[in-house]
């Protein structure tokens, strides 16, 4: 039985591996070269654009948190659309170098289940992020917490595998299933919209939709 990682062993070895890796491999997949993860991020921003809009009115932006942001791809290239997008990691490097790029989004160092706002978001989306989370009680308060943000009519987007069952992946990665997510998201009023895989290599990996009815 492979032991599972710590929440402080996790958040070490992803502030190392901000620190360590360049900007894509550091959030995209190690075993990419820098070209195929280009392409990989290309893929699921283009998937997020088809669920968020590819244009805001800028009257009235539309309000986004990138959970989970990393170095802050996905948090820019979605403020380019002129979005208002709030990104938020509990690394310390990753943070540190998305201050350093600024290109519109406020950026804060924190956890998902512990990020409060004052306001509600149009859309709530963490790209591969909660099966890094290990222990499950935290996996928990993380998911109802990224619910609760989420305005009335807003998508909350979860990349995350679409089997039913969960399945640990080496000492820190567990997939958790549709008969998991789906349960804790009705109870939290989210309308469970759609999973639509990556299509990319074989990655099993793809993005669960749900709008907050309730």
């Amino acid at each position: 039985m492979t032991l599972r990682l710590t929440d402080a062993e996790v958040s070490k070895f992803w502030n190392d591996r901000h620190q360590r890796e360049s900007d894509l491999k550091s959030g995209g997949h190690v075993s990419y070269d820098e070209a195929t993860n280009t392409m990989f991020y290309l893929r699921r921003l283009s998937m997020l654009m088809d669920r968020i809009g590819l244009q805001s009115n800028p009257v009235a932006p539309l309000y986004l948190l990138d959970a989970g942001c990393g170095k802050g791809y996905f948090s820019r290239e979605l403020a380019k659309f002129g979005h208002q997008v709030d990104g938020i990691d509990r690394s310390e490097a990753a943070i540190a170098q998305c201050r350093e790029q600024g290109g519109g989004p406020r950026y804060h160092q924190t956890g998902l289940a512990d990020w409060r706002t004052p306001w509600l978001y149009d859309a709530v989306f963490t790209v591969d992020v909660l099966f890094h989370i290990m222990d499950d009680v935290e996996w928990e308060r993380a998911t109802r917490n990224l619910a609760s943000l989420v305005r009335l009519g807003g998508k909350l987007i979860i990349g995350d595998w679409g089997q039913d069952n969960d399945h640990v992946f080496g000492s820190y990665q567990i997939c958790r299933g549709r008969d998991t997510y789906l349960p804790l998201l009705d109870a939290c009023g989210m309308r469970f919209d759609s999973w639509e895989p990556y299509r990319f290599r074989r990655s099993p990996i793809g993005f669960y939709t749900f709008t907050r009815i309730g």
